[in-house]
């Protein structure tokens, strides 16, 4: 199954128009809080003030977030409320473009899981799945996009700066050759 989906040519077209569909989702999203005067402060006091608990125990499920929220998140609002936006934006420009389409996925999902650890469930579980699927389909998810022709350039150039001796893991003598090649 996961060989179909990163190779298939047919797989490819349902990721296209599964691409497109959620690459508009988040366009729209980031584009009616740019232009719609977002702030966010109020959404991160609600989240702070009700916190995720669990019910049986009365206790948070998620206490580090809560504490970033409440002590990094809620002193910084001002940059989040650019950044949130802005990032909608781009995750959906690039799922639309297909470029860098499964970090754009990467990226939508580790919004909707924010939003969700934060308590909004609203469409994020839709959203996951679709963007876990995109993100699962690897560059097939790009194939008919900008990804088709960029992929390949960045695999070129990787290689030559690997060839060109540019390894992370030098031997205790000072070559360059892995042990494990």
């Amino acid at each position: 199954m996961m060989k179909w989906m990163r190779e298939n040519v047919y797989a490819a077209g349902i990721w296209f128009v599964l691409r497109i569909y959620l690459g508009l989702e988040w366009t729209l999203a980031g584009w009616h809080k740019l232009t719609g005067g977002f702030d966010a402060t109020g959404f991160i006091k609600g989240a702070v003030a009700k916190p995720v608990i669990d019910k049986a125990t009365n206790e948070l499920i998620y206490p580090t977030f809560t504490a970033f929220l409440e002590h990094f998140a809620l002193p910084n609002a001002a940059i989040f409320n650019t950044v949130i936006p802005i990032g909608e934006l781009l995750v959906g420009l690039g799922l639309i473009v297909g470029a860098l389409t499964t970090v754009a996925a990467f990226f939508g999902l580790l919004m909707n899981f924010m939003f969700m650890l934060a308590g909004t469930v609203s469409t994020n579980p839709w959203l996951i799945m679709l963007g876990g699927i995109i993100l699962l389909a690897g560059t097939n998810a790009g194939r008919f996009g900008v990804d088709y022709y960029f992929t390949p350039l960045l695999h070129k150039l990787l290689h030559k700066f690997n060839k060109e001796g540019h390894d992370d893991h030098p031997t205790p003598t000072g070559t360059n050759k892995r042990a494990h090649a």
